[in-house]
């Protein structure tokens, strides 16, 4: 089966919303779990959203009350925004609509269904709620449409709305493609994963240079799953995962059969004339770049594309047994968490959501 595209959020964004309480302009909003590395990106990149207005920030009872730019272990490039510097930590349920969650799964499971429950629209990072069939799992670009099931419009109740795994949203965006026009039998892949992918500790108690896991716990599990739920189609998976001592950027070496054939030109014309929902301010006009030299893409190199929204693909090229092999780059904390949860709330505005 193949799913179409279409759906809400084609339409164009909807007037600009007028400043909130504290001053800040934008449709008031929460981030849950706002000290860890996802948190802190949603944090930046809500501070000069045009849509959006940071609220409120959360953290663990032991920080409540604290000034989030005294007590957050900023692990960014610069300081964290001027926005969120004063605003105190809470560990109480946010009040606001709107609702970017980067909690562990662990503490989502219950949380986030609670809140959306209370007629709150929570765009989630988390794993915890990505396979329930009540729960729209959505890449923009891909299937936009998926939002029809996240639950009635504001006045009626609330929603849940995930994005998926760091690694899968980066193949969702380059197989799409491939899917739409070819169809797609099997997919086979080894990934070369990030440190920042495991969190704040990873970055300083990870694997130094020369260091290789080849193993990462219940990561290879999740890459069929959702890839087939987003895609709308049912196709093999066959994944390796290993982590690596690169600091941002997740690589994936990717092979795949296709039903019918295509040749690697044909794969790229597919993958470059790919475009998302027009009007959402954190999405790229172009999601997916290719790459025609022989040593690209290189996380170092491409995962700042389209300010970290954009995924490049390289090498595309015949293999034995496969229909293309080709290696996929895309930054794991923009494009793969962060960006993803913040363009899944953009795409509900549009859709009346919030």
């Amino acid at each position: 089966m193949t799913r179409r595209g279409g759906g809400p959020g084609r339409e164009g964004a909807a007037e600009a919303p007028k400043p909130n309480e504290g001053g800040r302009s934008g449709i008031p909003t929460a981030v849950l779990g706002a000290t860890g590395i996802v948190g802190q990106r949603l944090v930046r990149m809500l501070a000069a959203h045009p849509w959006f207005g940071l609220e409120e920030v959360t953290a663990s009872p032991r920080r409540e009350g604290r000034p989030y730019g005294e007590d957050v272990p900023w692990v960014l490039e610069g300081d964290p925004p001027e926005a969120a510097i004063k605003l105190r930590l809470k560990s109480s349920p946010p009040r606001s609509r709107l609702v970017l969650s980067a909690l562990p799964s662990g503490p989502a499971r219950e949380l986030e269904l609670d809140l959306a429950r209370r007629g709150h629209v929570v765009c989630t990072n988390a794993s915890a709620h990505r396979l329930d069939a009540r729960v729209p799992l959505v890449v923009p670009e891909v299937n936009p449409e998926a939002l029809r099931e996240a639950g009635p419009g504001p006045g009626a109740g609330g929603c849940l709305i995930a994005n998926p795994n760091c690694v899968v949203t980066g193949l969702a965006l380059a197989l799409w493609p491939l899917q739409r026009q070819f169809g797609i039998e099997a997919v086979t892949m080894v990934t070369l994963q990030a440190l920042s992918g495991a969190g704040l500790s990873s970055l300083q108690e990870g694997p130094g240079p020369g260091g290789v896991v080849p193993w990462i716990r219940g990561e290879e599990e999740k890459f069929g799953p959702e890839l087939r739920k987003i895609l709308g189609a049912d196709f093999e998976v066959a994944a390796s995962v290993t982590r690596v001592p690169v600091v941002d950027g997740h690589t994936a070496q990717v092979f795949v059969r296709l039903r019918s054939p295509a040749t690697p030109g044909e794969a790229a014309e597919a993958m470059s004339a790919l475009r998302g929902p027009v009007g959402l301010p954190s999405l790229p006009r172009t999601p997916v770049v290719v790459r025609r030299e022989p040593d690209r893409p290189q996380p170092g190199l491409d995962i700042n594309a389209g300010k970290g929204m954009t995924v490049t693909v390289g090498r595309l090229r015949r293999v034995p047994g496969y229909s293309l092999a080709m290696t996929v780059v895309s930054h794991n904390g923009i494009r793969g968490a962060a960006g993803a949860c913040l363009a899944n709330a953009e795409l509900a505005r549009t859709a009346g959501l919030v």
